[in-house]
């Protein structure tokens, strides 16, 4: 796989041969309609040099396949100087360190520009990309930890079907109150809004489904640190089903913590692993504790 300009070339693989160029995008990377139509009409797939006709040219193990994904595009984004941490990145997929205090991105508010998108918006200009990389998913605010963007439009469609179908994974880590009794367990209880607060969700049994598993890595004096991985992703997902627990994190007040007078909570993406949206190699991120005031590295390496 090698990329020239615009150009990606890669050698269809073995597995592939006999489909046609329709079936590929459609079926083997699920790539929405709109953006099929843009890649055909626009002549931006070749096979072997040539455009193929989509619903009836087979591909065949060794014919390269190349894809114009690199297209200079302008964005209007604001920028905002900071100094990302980068954990991973390749011309497909970018991820990064959110610090704790941060959005993902900006939320409508015309004086919320300071996001950790802005933030790669000016590292985008700065190292000159194409294309303004696109956030897969979000973390809370007072979440830090690692965050994965797709670096052009179809890594992002791939990378963002991925995620719906949970090959992402991701692993937590949080400080709760008190010691978790039990070392290893499961939270299964859906989630709803609140009706009585304009944020805060809880859980309802007529809400949606959601779980949360958990195991203890350590207990402190007054405190658990315990290892999470999501069956879900619902908002506010883990700040509920521990607060449900009897051992909400610290610092969120919200949901019954206590601990930040900043009211960052204790909870941080530690490990983020996917398989890479084109060579399907499995890439393992791990963020440090440099974005996190409540981890050190030393708790951070059980995850």
């Amino acid at each position: 796989m090698e990329r020239h300009g615009e150009w990606l070339h890669m050698s269809v693989p073995e597995n592939w041969s006999g489909i046609t160029i329709a079936n590929v995008m459609k079926n083997k990377w699920k790539v929405p309609r709109k953006l099929r139509h843009d890649f055909r009409s626009n002549e931006k797939v070749l096979l072997n040099g040539s455009p193929p006709h989509w619903k009836t040219v087979p591909v065949q193990s060794g014919d390269i396949l190349s894809l114009k994904i690199f297209q200079h595009e302008d964005f209007t984004l604001p920028e905002f100087e900071m100094d990302l941490d980068v954990l991973y990145e390749d011309d497909h997929v970018l991820v990064v360190n959110k610090p704790a205090g941060m959005f993902t991105h900006p939320n409508g508010a015309a004086d919320i520009q300071q996001t950790l998108w802005n933030g790669v918006a000016f590292y985008c200009r700065k190292q000159k990309l194409p294309v303004l990389p696109k956030y897969i998913h979000r973390l809370d605010r007072h979440t830090s930890g690692a965050v994965l963007f797709g670096k052009h439009a179809l890594a992002t469609a791939i990378l963002g079907e991925m995620m719906k179908n949970r090959r992402i994974s991701r692993a937590y880590a949080a400080k709760v109150h008190g010691h978790v009794e039990n070392d290893n367990g499961r939270v299964e209880a859906p989630i709803a809004k609140d009706p009585a607060h304009p944020v805060k969700r809880m859980v309802d049994e007529d809400g949606q489904p959601a779980i949360t598993n958990y195991h203890v890595v350590q207990r402190g004096q007054d405190h658990t640190l315990l290892s999470l991985k999501l069956d879900s992703g619902r908002t506010h997902q883990i700040r509920v089903h521990l607060s449900h627990l009897g051992h909400p994190l610290l610092g969120d007040d919200l949901y019954g913590g206590r601990g930040d007078a900043l009211g960052r909570q204790s909870l941080h993406a530690a490990a983020l692993s996917f398989p890479h949206p084109f060579t399907g190699e499995i890439i393992t991120c791990a963020a440090s504790s440099e974005t996190t005031p409540f981890f050190t590295e030393k708790e951070l390496r059980s995850f």
